[in-house]
């Protein structure tokens, strides 16, 4: 037998909570194959059998929030060793019942008297059939329910944590006054539905909502943000995009965006302000002599996940735009894994796609500083041409608004940073950059 923990799922996440089992108790499983889908504050992520062999137990259920390292699931390599832990796992039973139990009326048999009782509180099945996990037969004894009530929709009629949290809410609903009752809610996307307070709708907060707002609470808590914000005329990154719009889309499937562009100054500009691109560690900065650049996508509104692009400094424009594109293509269709959202030194994020103005971005613990790229519009601008001579014409203008620790540096430094950033991205020759 072999214990399967809950793996760590990125630097700082410290428990996730199971959202599918892919495989049921008795099912072949093979090594590296999709076992149960786990969600952190980080990510959703499938997390592969550790070992080819049989599933013999599910210790955590779907819903369940578990530690990291904290035991999940056994796996049997001797498939054959299997069946007999499913069909009477080892449980300490206090009274035995002597009398045979082959029709299911007989299920009365409740630990402290023989009087009759619909459920026994802990006997891991109704006459021995119904198989039921450690967190089912928890909840089944702590509601006083009759497993053979339960329509099981696990594989073999097994029943599962859904099904009793569905015969509860069944219940509760039989129970009510008929004056009182409402038509059902439309159905909904969420795990645990919404309810109607009144005029109000109580939507219930998602694990990545609900870790996102603590880990955001923490940062504001531990660093002294500050915004620091600079003006950027982005007109000759605007004409390479234009010139090579319909090419680079034929050849590479999406739009080019301002963003690449925007990252490879970020990481020239780190170059001469390493500061920027470090940790705060116990009495001293931790200076990262290589950028991972963390890339914050939105989740379909639901939530925020920051995907990250290795090694940025290394790479040019074309690569960094194409790892970002597919880096968020699989977020959104929580295809990450663990590795490519853990390890980020410095975060952008990129809420301009909707035309905002400036924002004050909340720092990616244990960074430094977060980057927020904002909306970038045509523009009258003011234009000195070589021979000292001013016109007006129009221009992409934008605004580049960098949230930092003021533990790190002052802001002296992150104005100079800004300050070079912007100079890059004004006079660079970026049509060098798309051969």
């Amino acid at each position: 037998m072999s214990e399967v923990r809950m793996p760590q799922l990125g630097e700082t996440v410290v428990e996730g909570t199971i959202t599918q089992w892919f495989k049921q108790v008795g099912d072949e499983v093979a090594e590296d194959e999709p076992l149960f889908e786990v969600s952190t504050d980080k990510v959703d992520s499938e997390v592969p059998s550790p070992m080819s062999g049989v599933l013999v137990e599910i210790v955590a259920a779907e819903g369940d929030t578990v530690e990291v390292g904290e035991v999940i699931a056994i796996l049997s390599e001797d498939g054959a060793a299997a069946p007999s832990p499913l069909e009477a796992p080892p449980e300490p039973v206090a009274t035995p019942e002597p009398a045979p139990a082959p029709e299911p009326e007989s299920d009365s048999g409740p630990e402290p008297a023989p009087a009759p009782s619909p459920e026994p509180a802990s006997s891991v099945s109704d006459g021995g059939s119904i198989v039921l996990s450690p967190v089912v037969r928890r909840l089944i004894a702590e509601n006083g329910l009759d497993p053979s009530q339960i329509p099981g929709t696990g594989q073999g009629g097994r029943i599962t944590r859904a099904d009793v949290e569905s015969h509860l809410s069944q219940r509760r609903a039989a129970s009510a006054s008929p004056a009182q009752s409402a038509p059902p809610p439309p159905p909904a996307g969420p795990a645990t539905p919404s309810r109607t307070v009144g005029r109000d709708t109580m939507v219930p907060l998602s694990n990545i909502r609900r870790i996102t707002g603590e880990h955001m609470v923490r940062s504001k808590t531990v660093s002294p943000h500050v915004l620091t914000a600079v003006e950027v005329d982005f007109e000759g990154v605007e004409r390479v995009r234009q010139a090579h719009r319909q090419a680079f889309k034929a050849e590479h499937g999406f739009s080019l965006t301002y963003l690449p562009f925007i990252a490879r100054a970020v990481c020239d500009a780190i170059h001469s302000y390493p500061h920027i691109n470090a940790s705060v560690g116990d009495g001293e900065l931790v200076v990262h002599n290589y950028i991972n650049l963390a890339i914050a996508v939105d989740l379909d509104f639901q939530g925020l996940l920051a995907p990250v692009v290795v090694d940025a400094d290394r790479k040019r424009l074309v690569p960094i735009a194409e790892e970002v594109a597919d880096l968020s293509r699989r977020a959104r269709a929580k295809k990450l894994n663990a590795d490519e959202i853990s390890g980020g030194t410095f975060t952008i994020t990129n809420p301009g796609q909707w035309g905002t103005m400036m924002q004050f971005p909340i720092i990616n613990q244990p960074q430094v500083a977060i980057l927020s790229t904002d909306g970038i519009r045509r523009r009258p601008v003011v234009v000195t041409a070589e021979d000292g001579s001013e016109a007006i014409a129009i221009h992409s203008v934008g605004v580049l608004a960098l949230a930092w620790d003021h533990r790190a540096f002052d802001g002296a430094y992150v104005a100079a940073f800004l300050d070079h950033m912007r100079s890059i991205i004004e006079t660079r020759d970026w049509d060098a950059e798309m051969s």
